[in-house]
């Protein structure tokens, strides 16, 4: 396993972020996995080196996160040894304020994680989306405030755009509070819009990119084989978020090229994703063992600069999709 700086932080993980989505409550997530079962999973993974961890308080409703916890808990000696992030924004009971970046949800929401994880801390605090209803200086302060408290170690944001983010930043330098040192956005070898402002804007201010979906939900790991899984078939943001007919060229592609480098298209797949510029560690779900395996092996595989290319050159542009 390789380790990066997290940004202009010096916080190192893994290259490899394991996403804990996949674990929590099957009666909610029909693809998703109980304890007992996320289990060999996740020693698998930490195995191989990984130490960065990332779920949010919406997943299973809270229980992704005590799955979280009591799995690192387990598997890992100190609570130093591993980076831990979650995230804050989507509903999380029925009460008016029970959801979004106002002070009061935020105060409430990193208490409830810390309960749920078993933790006096996360090393990563992401804002999930943008608020429109909350004025960002209102949520900027209150992460500032999480930060000082010692509830939270560094703060992240996710999937907003270009414009907003930069806003936040600025808003967060003028006032002297905590900016944000990672930006966990939708990117893979299907979905490439975040390299128009994005990407360049990272990169240019030191913020650590953790994409997430780096194989489109599990579409590009099946390149050149049948799409038909449980998630596939009950996962509704796929349809949302891709066009199997408009992505046929790049998974043919794809599939292409892993048979001539005799490797799984979803080990190409992720390293195409961890040689692009300012991409630290994408974030990576897994259900089945061969996904942790696929994960660990792509942090070693090297596309040559005609692989990236050939990938890249079937990419039409299209809607954002968030």
């Amino acid at each position: 396993m390789d380790y990066r700086r997290l940004g202009d932080t010096g916080l190192r993980v893994s290259r490899i972020c394991l996403g804990m989505m996949s674990f929590g409550d099957p009666a909610r997530q029909e693809w998703a996995l109980p304890e007992d079962q996320a289990e060999p999973l996740v020693r698998r993974a930490a195995d191989g080196g990984v130490t960065f961890f990332d779920t949010a308080d919406v997943y299973s409703a809270g229980e992704s996160e005590v799955v979280t916890g009591n799995l690192l808990r387990k598997i890992f000696p100190r609570r130093e040894d591993y980076v831990l992030a979650t995230k804050v924004y989507f509903p999380m009971g029925k009460g008016v304020n029970d959801r979004g970046l106002s002070r009061k949800h935020i105060f409430d929401a990193i208490d409830a994680s810390l309960r749920r994880l078993g933790t006096d801390y996360v090393d990563l605090y992401q804002i999930h989306r943008w608020d429109d209803e909350t004025p960002i200086e209102e949520t900027m302060e209150a992460l500032h405030d999480v930060v000082k408290a010692g509830k939270v170690r560094y703060i992240g944001a996710s999937t907003m755009w270009a414009w907003q983010f930069a806003k936040a930043q600025h808003v967060a330098q003028e006032n002297g509070w905590t900016r944000f040192v990672s930006m966990q956005n939708h990117y893979n070898l299907l979905y490439r819009e975040e390299e128009r402002e994005m990407l360049p804007l990272c990169a240019d201010q030191g913020v650590g990119v953790i994409p997430w979906s780096p194989l489109a939900r599990g579409v590009l790991a099946r390149a050149g084989a049948s799409q038909s899984t449980t998630r596939a078939g009950s996962d509704a943001r796929i349809d949302a978020l891709y066009d199997p007919e408009n992505d046929r060229l790049i998974l043919d592609r794809l599939a292409e090229l892993a048979r001539e480098l005799e490797l799984p298209a979803a080990q190409i797949a992720l390293a195409w994703v961890l040689q692009q510029p300012a991409v630290i560690a994408p974030i990576v779900g897994a259900t089945k063992p061969g996904h942790v395996d696929d994960a660990l092996a792509a942090v070693s595989v090297s596309l040559s600069d005609k692989d990236l290319a050939s990938l890249a050159e079937p990419y039409r542009p299209r809607d954002v999709r968030m």
